[in-house]
């Protein structure tokens, strides 16, 4: 296994291969990825100020409605499928070949996880525990040059060893019945004390971290098995990325992936993933 290579496999086989042994690309911008990171940047400023990164959102009800009516056009709107899909092809693989679950807008507040209602952001977990299938790839994508102290950490040791978690108790039907609010994330500002998000029992043996940090645009691709955390980041401004995720629908059919050592969620999101521009409502 080995982490941030600069460059990946050309051939979709070769790099999903590489991913579901555990390997983490950070590849340099792509024309698409910058154009996204760029688009979503202006979004932001339109909305909250020409410096959204000044902006502490943690205890402003405006504040969180304004970026929940970002996060559902980032999520469910035509144009925004198509952005991503440009930075899929960007890399030289086929959209047409993959299911995905849409972008999604991160915000990461200075002193954020002082704030109760943002426990969970900081909760160390596999996006895998959350009803996802075992070839689950995420690609992470940040809006403004990001220092290390800002991002998040892997558990490499912990990629193909069990982790004691609560993902049992999560119920993918459960989480979407009463409407997207909870699988686009945070229209809720309660929802960070009411709902059940899976995360590792503690304490546990995670061995070396490792970190990273990236400039706008970047691209982060890793495996959806990975064991990983969000820093608490104290650099005085709120750290903005956006995420999507893919599975190739030729390795859901031949059950090809990561390994699974301890991810027992129940239900399966993938039903839910967007192939083209449409979504459910």
């Amino acid at each position: 296994m080995s982490f941030f290579k600069g460059s990946a496999p050309g051939a979709t086989c070769d790099f999903l291969h590489a991913l579901y042994a555990g390997e983490v690309f950070l590849l340099p911008p792509t024309t698409a990825s910058d154009e996204l990171a760029q688009s979503v940047q202006v979004m932001l400023a339109d909305a909250l100020g020409p410096d959204p990164g000044a902006i502490y959102c943690g205890q402003s009800a405006d504040h969180f409605r304004i970026l929940g009516a970002l996060r559902k056009r980032l999520f469910t709107e035509a144009d925004m499928h198509a952005a991503l899909f440009r930075v899929v092809e960007s890399l030289g693989h086929d959209p047409k070949e993959f299911l995905c679950d849409p972008l999604r807008l991160r915000v990461v507040e200075s002193g954020g996880h002082d704030n109760p209602r943002a426990a969970p952001v900081y909760t160390p977990h596999r996006d895998t525990w959350y009803a996802h299938p075992q070839s689950l790839v995420t690609w992470w994508i940040p809006l403004a040059d990001t220092a290390a102290s800002e991002t998040f950490v892997f558990y490499p040791d912990c990629f193909a060893r069990a982790v004691a978690n609560d993902s049992h108790n999560f119920e993918y039907r459960a989480w979407v019945e009463k409407g997207w609010d909870l699988k686009i994330g945070w229209q809720d500002r309660e929802a960070g004390r009411t709902e059940h998000y899976p995360g590792a029992l503690g304490p546990f043996e995670t061995g070396l971290p490792r970190g990273f940090a990236c400039k706008r645009g970047q691209i982060l691709v890793f495996s959806g098995a990975h064991f990983h955390e969000t820093l608490r980041q104290t650099s005085g401004r709120t750290r903005f990325s956006v995420d999507f995720r893919l599975v190739h629908a030729g390795d859901l059919r031949a059950g090809r992936g990561a390994p699974n050592v301890d991810a027992r969620a129940r239900g399966s999101a993938i039903a839910d993933y967007v192939r083209g521009t449409a979504i459910p409502t």
